[in-house]
């Protein structure tokens, strides 16, 4: 199978959608040997932060001496990046390789009368069999959606479990309560485990401390008073600096990100405290490979800064919780600065609650439709929303005259900054930068 005949069978199973469930994953991974059990894994779940979480925690153990395999979706930039070891992603030849033998045992499971595996089902027995082929210590790997039923889950050799920040997102399949999205997110933790979870709404937290102490989970709460002496602002958006202090253990002083958003210090917190209890279970991190892991930690398209004069920023945030943090950084950073957005919404998340979160601080909004997604809101409908609530809002038919436009618009010293749904994202930032 070359390439395109690989991508072109992913292509082709689309239609198979979303199906939460392990019944499917179990069938396809016991196909392939069930890799999954050889491996050690970092399990991340959460509706915001986890894969930035992932992100630091895979950079640091990656410093430290360690062969890591990384999972995350969706890709911004390059499919293949959804699966990287030692923080390159599945080599062509791996790709094709993996794809023919597991789109062989998918022909075979459906032959047999059984459902035919999801994309995301895919997908994630690809990044099991890579990880399993090329010897990897430790697998960080965040979840599709939920945690639960999420493919994912079919692993049982966690090390450690992380619960990101917990909100409201995939109503459709979670539940219409925080309680009840808590309920699926803290699925991932299996028993005996240690469990580290950041320190999440009450309705939240009370769940995920039930479901810990039923699954007898060591649980780690992470503290926000540990993190002090925060730097950022000024012209560089993307540096941050802080000091470490936990309860027990060394004082870390001056780490530095190079990831933008105020939101950045709560997952680097979290990323800290899994690292902690990673030391405790006998890995090995020094000190200068942690520090340096986040100092090299990159994670396009999240408050990512990709041009300059104009400013221009991209972020994922397409929700509720997203969107207020994101209205934050924007506080933080560009206070009486001229700002433009350019935005694109999928029609099934809380466009109305991010719109309303942050228009304000628009001088003026572009609307954009994510291309190749049946998902996708169309920017005249977005439009439309927006005009509710804002004066200054124009659709327009592509991600190219989207760019042209609001370069056009911008001044020199003014930020251009295009956020919503992580599908057109990719795409924006790599004609951004042309």
């Amino acid at each position: 199978m070359k390439y395109r005949e690989a991508l072109g069978y992913l292509e082709s199973i689309q239609n198979y959608g979303i199906v939460p469930g392990l019944d499917s994953i179990a069938r396809l991974c016991g196909r392939l040997g069930n890799p999954q059990d050889r491996l050690q894994f970092v399990h991340i779940a959460g509706t915001n932060g986890k894969g930035s979480t992932l992100a630091y925690l895979s950079t640091v153990l990656r410093c430290a001496g360690y062969r890591v395999g990384r999972y995350s979706s969706p890709a911004v930039l390059e499919y293949r990046e959804i699966i990287q070891v030692n923080g390159r992603n599945i080599t062509q030849k791996a790709f094709c390789e993996g794809v023919e033998i597991i789109s062989n045992a998918c022909y075979e499971i459906a032959k047999e009368g059984f459902p035919h595996p999801t994309p995301f089902e895919v997908e994630t027995a690809l990044a099991f069999w890579y990880f399993d082929r090329t010897g990897c210590d430790i697998v960080v790997m965040e979840t599709g959606m939920g945690g639960l039923y999420d493919a994912t889950n079919l692993i049982r050799t966690t090390v450690v479990a992380v619960l990101a920040s917990i909100s409201m997102d995939h109503m459709k399949f979670l539940g219409n309560s925080l309680s009840e999205i808590a309920g699926h997110k803290a699925g991932i933790l299996k028993e005996g485990c240690d469990a580290v979870s950041m320190e999440q709404e009450p309705e939240a937290m009370e769940v995920v401390r039930r479901i810990a102490e039923k699954r007898h989970c060591r649980l780690h709460v992470t503290d926000r008073s540990c993190i002090v002496n925060v730097r950022r602002g000024g012209r560089n958006v993307e540096r941050q600096r802080f000091d470490y202090k936990p309860e027990e253990g060394p004082v870390l002083k001056d780490l530095e990100l190079y990831l933008g958003g105020v939101f950045q210090t709560d997952n680097a917190l979290l990323a800290l405290e899994t690292l902690r209890v990673l030391q405790e279970k006998g890995y090995v991190i020094k000190e200068e490979a942690l520090r340096r892991g986040f100092r090299e930690t990159a994670w396009p398209g999240r408050f990512s800064v990709i041009c300059k004069k104009p400013l221009f920023v991209v972020d994922g945030a397409h929700n509720e919780d997203a969107a207020r943090k994101l209205a934050q950084s924007v506080e933080m950073y560009f206070t009486n600065r001229r700002i433009i957005y350019i935005m694109g919404m999928l029609r099934d998340k809380e466009y109305e609650k991010v719109i309303n979160l942050t228009q304000g601080y628009a001088d003026q909004i572009i609307t954009v439709t994510p291309p190749e997604n049946p998902r996708a809101m169309s920017a005249y409908d977005l439009a439309q929303e927006i005009a509710r609530v804002h004066p200054r809002v124009t659709a327009v038919d592509s991600l190219e005259e989207a760019v042209e436009l609001a370069r056009l618009l911008a001044a020199p010293e003014d930020v251009i900054l295009a956020f919503g749904s992580l599908s057109y994202l990719g795409r924006l930032i790599k004609l951004a930068e042309r």
